[in-house]
Parts: structure tokens; sequence; C-alpha cells
């Protein structure tokens, strides 16, 4: 015991004389009442990219701006036929000219028919991210460059080929640049669209309208399935968006939305739904956002924290992280809005919308308005964005408008429409 209780002070000792930062050791209590000390490893402080860096937008000056005065409720965007194109990026040189005939082999991944292929050839081969795909083929013929890219489409990989060093590379994923008709709007489109499909590692060059990604042969397929959608003359769908804080005069008291149907004459209001959290209102454009904001300002404190657009195209899903069109430092600067929109007969259009934070879904409404109707969502606490300001909400006023597309053999200019 006397031993245990020396070794105890020496080590107390040291600590104390070396400096050491006494909160990274616990006492522990073992068995027989003896004490140890328990050496903890140091906290390391995350170090991250600076907010100010990353609120660093390109797209803000063409999303975050709503002229609600002078809405075209239907635009018409002509472009090129010629315009979309989709390059493999990344060197991949011409490979040796040698005829392959008979080549056959039984349920054999990719990587291994391959090194059978071009090992003759004196072709050293690299996979990055095997095993592939395990796939089966009979007497295939052609040039070599021919029948490797028959392998790999089956194997649904993509390879490169360096002459210098006589190396094949393959791997799941390869880099393309989409370039898209010279108009923001169908751009936008673009990259909503590819954020709603979840895929946000994209780079946009906004001087020659191209959009770089990473793909494997499914999202190239998707992708190209878009393309092929937008050539169709598509139609586009696109929501003008404005989100409000609104504190009401009186802490006790929640706003009174029930009087709207006496400050508006009946009918303004179309419709009214439920949301798992919140309301949602369709109305005619006589409850427009400045007739809106009027009436709340006689019983609330009314701040427009974002405002932006983004657009949808019909029958697809797209993603506007309105909360970067705000107060990068304000809470609720991660909300994001998920669209899918369709246009149905009568001129109805159809809109499910989902409301969702970093923390998950806050919130979804399926809607069905009028062509020139306004969407209104309302009744969201707060609290969910962190905020302590009792009975205090958020609304989301929205208004769709069209935009058709048309393709033309004529060469034009950059449509600049925002």
């Amino acid at each position: 015991m006397v031993k245990y209780l020396n070794i105890c002070l020496i080590f107390g000792a040291i600590v104390l004389f070396s400096g050491c930062d006494i909160t990274r050791y616990n006492t522990v209590v073992l068995k027989d009442n003896k004490i140890a000390a328990e050496i903890m490893p140091p906290q390391k402080e995350i170090i991250r990219t600076t907010k100010g860096a990353n609120a660093l937008d390109l797209e803000a000056p063409l999303r975050c701006y709503v002229n609600w005065q002078t809405q075209q409720m239907i635009t018409t965007i002509p472009y090129n036929i010629k315009a979309f194109n989709m390059v493999q990026n990344g060197k991949n040189d011409m490979m040796p000219r040698y005829e392959v005939t008979g080549f056959s082999f039984e349920t054999m991944p990719a990587e291994k028919a391959l090194y059978k292929l071009v090992k003759e050839a004196g072709i050293r081969l690299v996979a990055r991210d095997a095993p592939y795909a395990s796939i089966s083929a009979e007497n295939l013929r052609g040039e070599l460059s021919e029948v490797v890219a028959m392998i790999a489409d089956a194997a649904e990989i993509y390879y490169f080929y360096d002459d210098a060093t006589k190396t094949l590379r393959i791997q799941r994923k390869a880099n393309f640049s989409l370039y898209v008709p010279k108009s923001r709007p169908i751009l936008l489109g673009f990259l909503d669209v590819l954020r709603g499909a979840g895929i946000t590692d994209i780079t946009t060059d906004w001087d020659d309208y191209s959009i770089s990604f990473d793909a494997d042969a499914e999202l190239k397929e998707k992708i190209s399935k878009l393309v092929s959608y937008f050539e169709e003359n598509p139609t586009l769908i696109t929501y003008d968006v404005s989100v409000f804080r609104i504190y009401p005069g009186s802490p006790d008291k929640e706003i009174d939305w029930q009087n709207l149907l006496n400050f508006f004459d009946y009918g303004t209001i179309r419709t009214a739904k439920t949301g798992v959290i919140g309301r949602v209102i369709t109305t005619s454009d006589d409850l427009n956002i400045s007739r809106l904001s009027a009436y709340l300002s006689q019983q609330a404190g009314v701040e427009q924290i974002a405002e932006g657009k983004f657009v949808v195209p019909n029958l697809w899903m797209s993603r506007f992280d309105i909360g970067k069109c705000g107060d990068f430092s304000k809470a609720g600067s991660d909300l994001s809005l998920m669209a899918k929109a369709s246009l149905e007969q009568e001129n109805k259009i159809f809109s499910n919308i989902t409301l969702e934070t970093t923390g998950g879904e806050i919130t979804q409404f399926n809607i069905r308005s009028k062509f020139g109707d306004n969407i209104v969502i309302f009744g969201l606490p707060n609290e969910i964005f962190g905020l302590k300001s009792p009975k205090s909400e958020t609304m989301i006023f929205m208004v769709p408008r069209i935009i058709r597309t048309t393709k033309t053999t004529k060469h034009l200019e950059n449509n600049l429409l925002r």
C-alpha cells in the first residue's frame, strides 16, 4: 500500500511541476479503494474553412433577387439545337492498333478480362477501385480499342490509356463536362435538378455555360436522360420565393390568420391544407406579397430573411438552398426547398414541396394550384430554426411561373433572362 501511494505521489509531482493540463486526466477509483489516474487523449479543435469563404456563391446574383412588381407569368426562351454537349475529361490517348479475333471468357471480373486482353500487347493495367462486375463474352472481334470499350461498357466502368507509360487505367467514375445553351434559366434548371438528385459536388463555369462533375455509369445515364428531355422542347416551372420571419406584437398572442377572410374578399383564398407542421394556402393574385405584408404588419413585426428563385423542369425534382440567399449568420440559413412539379390540364400546376434543413425534413405539402395563383406556407414555429421567440413563426411566399423553351438552328446571343 505504501509503495502504491509513493508511486501516486511521484506521478502527481510530475504533473504539477511539468505544467501539464491536469484536465486531461480523469480520477478512477479501482477495487480496494485504490486511486489511479486515467490519461485522456487531448481534444483537438476541428479546423474548418471560414464561414465567409463558404458564403461565396457565384449563383447568388442570379438567384437571390425577385422583381415582385413586374413578373412575367409566361416566358419563351429559344436555344440552339446543337447547344447541348457532354464530354469526358481527362487524358485518353489512342491505343495501339492491334486486331483482336476470337477473344472469349466466362464469368470473369472485368479487370481480369481486361488484363488477359492487354497483357500480350505489353500494356500495364491499373484498376483503381476493383473488383468490378463479373461478365462473360464469346468471340469478341475488332481493334483492341473497340474490344476494350465493349468490356468496359458491359461492366459499366471507364478507361483511360496513357501511351507514354503504356498504361490502361480503369475506374467506376469519370469526370465530365456538360455544355448547355447559353441561357441562365436553363443552366439554373440543370443545377437545381442535379442537386435534387443529391449531386452536389459540381463546378459551374458561367463563362462557357458548362457543368463539371464526377459520374458513374448510372449517373451519366440519368443526366443524359435530362439532356434528352430538354431537347424535346420542355416546359420549365420557375418558383419565385420569399421567406419571412413574423414576430407578434404581443408575446402572448399568435397571428390571427382566420381574419384574412375578413381582410380579403371571399374566394381570394382558394384552398387550405394542413401539413405535418404548418399550413399552406393557395390564393389569387389579389393576395399578393405586398398586401399580405400590410395585413401582417398590423399585428406583428415582419422581417424578410431571404428571397430567390429556382427552376423545376416539368416532372423532375429540384433543390433550392434558399437559406444561402439570406444572412449566412442567421438561424435558418440552412433552409432548403425540394420541389417536384408538373403541368396538368385546365392550367393547373401540381407542386410537391418539401422543406428541410441540415437536421432533416421539416414538413411536406402536395399543392394543386391554378396558373397565376400564389402559394403561402405559414405556421412554422421559429423554434424549428433554433430561435427562442414564443408565438413567432416563419412564412414562405411562392409564385410559380412558366418558361417554355424552343429549339432553333440560328446563332443566338447569350440569353441573360433574370
